[in-house]
């Protein structure tokens, strides 16, 4: 009887040995990065309803995570700023490489791959001024850094790709922070933009928001099934001010459209919105708020339709039709025309971002 090791043999000198996909994982639908109960963190790989197809221990707190087109790899980043970014194979569990910024940056918590998946873009800082850069990392040189190129901007944060294209768009926040990134060093300056770049560096287009929006950190990033983009901002002004926090934007045009609910229901966004993404085929667009505990849902042409609340909501990712959330208290909830169509809860406490693979 052949063993399996003499079959496997056989296989590597025919040339056929399968090549793995996140079939062979489950088919997980989206990553989350999550605190167990007892105090350890972990990257979980969950299936559309909400069960977990993998669960792979991080050495500290996650922020968000990237997915490898089709091998089932994973980079998990650092709450910012980052001192590690892991690359991961979601089927055995194993570190496959630690990534290490040049000395002086730090990570920003996101990262997108390239159409092939060879290359692997990171979102950075140069911790002394705020400018932001993009790593450049090669998967088929083991993720060695290859380079890097600007951002745009300062404290560039969530960084995507838009569809069948190497263009990537990049949200600025506009903030240099200190030491303890906590403290803002530029309030009175601050200039936060929506970048898109190409892979050599160049600028495509840059739009910025009207003088006194300045205070509106861009943060986070939804590219739509057509190219559309949908960022999330964060008021660093006085709150009772805030504007809109919720653009739209499409590469080429000359300012973006921001969206708000009625004033009563956006006053209680309280200033920040902590994830966005397209659903229902790019139709809808949510924002969500942890520190309001809701999560507000708009047309694609930027018109309020409907909020759900949600203590301490803040992932939001698409599956399907489906808008899907998850909270601090473990809370996993999808939905479609606003009626739940899957919950689970479990004893962790998700953190910031669901990533739809």
């Amino acid at each position: 009887m052949a063993t399996r090791r003499g079959f496997l043999g056989g296989l590597l000198a025919s040339g056929t040995l399968p090549t793995l996909s996140w079939a062979d994982v489950g088919n997980p639908a989206f990553l989350a990065a999550a605190k167990e109960p007892d105090g350890g963190y972990v990257l979980v790989g969950l299936s559309a309803s909400g069960e977990d197809r993998f669960r792979i221990p991080l050495p500290a707190r996650g922020h968000a995570a990237t997915a490898h087109p089709t091998r089932p790899e994973a980079v998990a980043f650092a709450r910012r700023p980052g001192t590690y970014a892991l690359v991961l194979d979601c089927i055995s569990g194993a570190v496959l490489g630690q990534l290490r910024a040049p000395d002086g940056n730090t990570f920003n918590g996101h990262g997108a791959f390239s159409q092939s998946g060879d290359i692997l873009y990171t979102s950075e800082v140069v911790a002394a001024t705020g400018a932001g850069r993009i790593g450049l990392w090669s998967r088929a040189n083991g993720y060695a850094r290859t380079g890097d190129i600007a951002s745009g901007g300062i404290g560039p944060h969530e960084i995507r790709r838009l569809p069948g294209v190497e263009t990537l768009v990049v949200a600025n926040g506009g903030i240099r922070t200190g030491a303890n990134d906590r403290d803002m060093l530029n309030l009175g300056t601050m200039a936060p933009n929506l970048a898109y770049l190409a892979p050599s560096g160049q600028i495509l287009n840059r739009i910025s928001l009207a003088p006194q929006a300045h205070h509106a950190s861009i943060r986070h990033l939804s590219v739509g099934p057509e190219g559309g983009v949908a960022f999330a901002m964060q008021w660093q002004g006085e709150s009772a001010a805030a504007p809109a926090l919720l653009g739209l934007h499409r590469m080429g045009r000359a300012a973006p459209l921001l969206a708000m609910a009625p004033s009563a229901d956006h006053m209680r966004m309280q200033g920040y919105a902590g994830s966005v993404t397209h659903f229902d085929g790019g139709k809808s667009i949510a924002i969500s708020s942890p520190k309001g505990g809701l999560v507000q849902v708009f047309d694609a042409k930027g018109a309020f339709q409907y909020q759900l609340e949600r203590p301490d909501v803040c992932g939001l990712a698409a599956s399907g039709a489906a808008l899907t959330m998850t909270d601090g208290f473990g809370t996993f909830l999808a939905l479609e025309g606003g009626k739940p169509t899957h919950h689970a809860r479990s004893k962790r406490a998700w953190d910031n971002h669901l990533v739809a693979l």
